[in-house]
């Protein structure tokens, strides 16, 4: 019998429809799976006696008309869930209990799913390799000396590794997309105000986007059903119809016009990288689209602009933890101000503290103008750029990544070679528009490798429809071989050899 954990999404929602399994068994397959999967240190927080709880009640009253109709599922540790930890990755925020949950896991669990646990990511979504975590790094299910991307590694690192069915991250600068490529999933970063940003802890407000990864791009048209909708909580989200992604979803791309930017092709680009590219243009040709050379002239700027903005945001979002209301406080200190410094001190680890001295120093009386103010004009030069191809273009087709997954502590002693990971992925955060990373080919070593596909302001189904028909002609088909429980394994085949030997 095929393990129901391999499959995606869709298939084990026709599962459940039709009584093949039941979401108690299902559930219990996925539990299983993680507790068989610590060394990849995906989970934060589990949830299991509530998932079982939650999966009786549905199999006693089921639902089929949900979208996600009995589905557990495992979420990144920056959506706040009610009376469940949410740390964000932080030891600030280790005792943190919040007495309320984020809008977009409310649309998921009002959809039929029901949490497995919280996924380990960057602290506070602040680093490409999910190295910052105050509670370890995450292993790439890969290769057991490989990050999985981040922030939203333990995300990626669980889907690939069947711990979870489907899950959710966010996207500030290429969380959602880098650790889809680096492990050989979907990950799609929506246009910025579709899904709502309330109840998610605070990274950089203009940027954060919630953004669903999964095995397959069906299943991720199905997710951001399920958790998109208009939140008069959030300010920035945006008041539109409701759309069914996945019901129409078209794998015919004749007579599209797919951009490809000079600009993307940047020095010392691996050649696996660019081979890839073209790998995928020639399939988008193949099936009818139109290639077309476009300029984006101010992509050069996207990343000292992003590393301008993105830590202005945090130095003033972070500035909440202090001690006082919730989270960490320290016990040392004299007076008030004391307790401030040493809660700070104590509960930031060395990147977001980083980030926090960037983002207060370019917002200072004497460098906001030199800085923030001119960053901000980019940004719109940026934003212009595009808007001006997407008159020509129906999508744009770019890699995902420099680079294919590296080793773990390869690139800690260097924030600068860190952040460079993030060169493909910013210039559309900072553009608010939606962009889908795919799995797309693998390197010499046999890591997964991933190419994005641009599209316009809330054209989310047309740059889906293209990944669909992308996905149906590649032929990706991840290599992941279950590593982490070999030790296991063997060792109880050695010991009945053993037992044997001695009879």
């Amino acid at each position: 019998m095929t393990d129901i954990t391999n499959q995606s999404l869709k298939e084990i929602i026709e599962s459940i429809k039709s009584k093949k399994i039941s979401s108690l068994d299902l559930t219990k397959s996925y539990i299983k799976n993680i507790e068989g999967a610590k060394k990849l240190n995906t989970f934060v927080t589990t949830t299991f006696d509530q998932a079982l709880d939650k999966a009786k009640e549905f199999d006693s009253k089921p639902n089929y008309e949900q979208t996600l109709p009995g589905i557990p599922l495992a979420v990144k540790d920056l959506f706040c869930t009610e009376n469940i930890k949410t740390t964000a990755g932080s030891n600030i925020l280790n005792n943190f209990i919040p007495s309320y949950e984020s809008t977009v896991t409310k649309n998921l669990w009002d959809n039929g799913a029901f949490l497995l646990g919280k996924l380990n990511c960057d602290e506070f979504a602040m680093g490409s390799s999910n190295e910052t975590s105050f509670y370890g790094n995450v292993i790439n299910p890969v290769g057991d000396k490989l990050v999985p991307g981040g922030s939203s590694g333990g995300s990626s690192s669980a889907l690939a590794a069947n711990l979870t069915p489907a899950t959710i991250g966010t996207d500030t600068g290429g969380s959602i997309r880098q650790p889809a490529s680096f492990t050989g999933i979907v990950g799609l970063k929506p246009t910025y105000g579709l899904c709502s940003r309330w109840g998610i802890v605070a990274f950089a407000s203009s940027l954060d986007q919630a953004g669903p990864m999964t095995k397959t791009v069906t299943d991720c048209a199905i997710m951001l059903e399920a958790m998109s909708s208009f939140d008069e909580k959030d300010s920035t989200s945006i008041n539109k119809k409701k759309e069914f992604y996945s019901k129409n979803l078209k794998d015919s791309i004749k007579g599209l016009k797919i951009g490809i930017p000079k600009e993307y092709r940047v020095n010392n680009m691996p050649k696996e990288i660019d081979e890839l590219w073209e790998k995928g243009k020639k399939i988008l040709k193949d099936l009818g689209a139109k290639l077309i050379d476009i300029s984006l002239p101010h992509t050069k700027y996207a990343l000292p602009t992003y590393y301008i903005v993105a830590p202005a945001e945090a130095s003033s979002n972070l500035a909440r933890y202090d001690g006082v209301r919730y989270g960490h406080r320290s016990e040392k200190g004299k007076d008030l101000i004391e307790m401030y410094e040493n809660t700070r001190s104590e509960g930031f680890g060395d990147e977001v503290k980083r980030r926090i001295l960037i983002g207060t120093y370019v917002l200072s009386s004497g460098y906001y103008d030199a800085y923030y103010l001119k960053a901000q004009k980019v940004r719109q030069l940026i934003k212009k750029d595009f808007d001006d191809n997407f008159t020509k273009v129906d999508a744009i087709l770019t890699p995902s990544t420099p680079s294919s997954a590296f080793k773990i502590g390869e690139k800690t002693k260097d924030p600068v070679s860190m952040y460079l990971n993030d060169i493909f992925t910013v210039p559309v955060n900072l553009a608010g528009l939606p962009a889908l990373s795919l799995p797309a080919g693998f390197d010499k070593q046999g890591y997964p490798l991933g190419l994005q596909l641009i599209g316009k302001a809330l054209d989310e189904q047309k740059i889906l429809n293209i990944g669909y028909a992308f996905e149906k002609n590649c032929g990706f088909k991840n290599k992941i071989k279950k590593w982490w429980s070999w030790a296991k394994k063997n060792l109880i085949i050695l010991l009945t050899e053993k037992k044997a030997n001695t009879r």
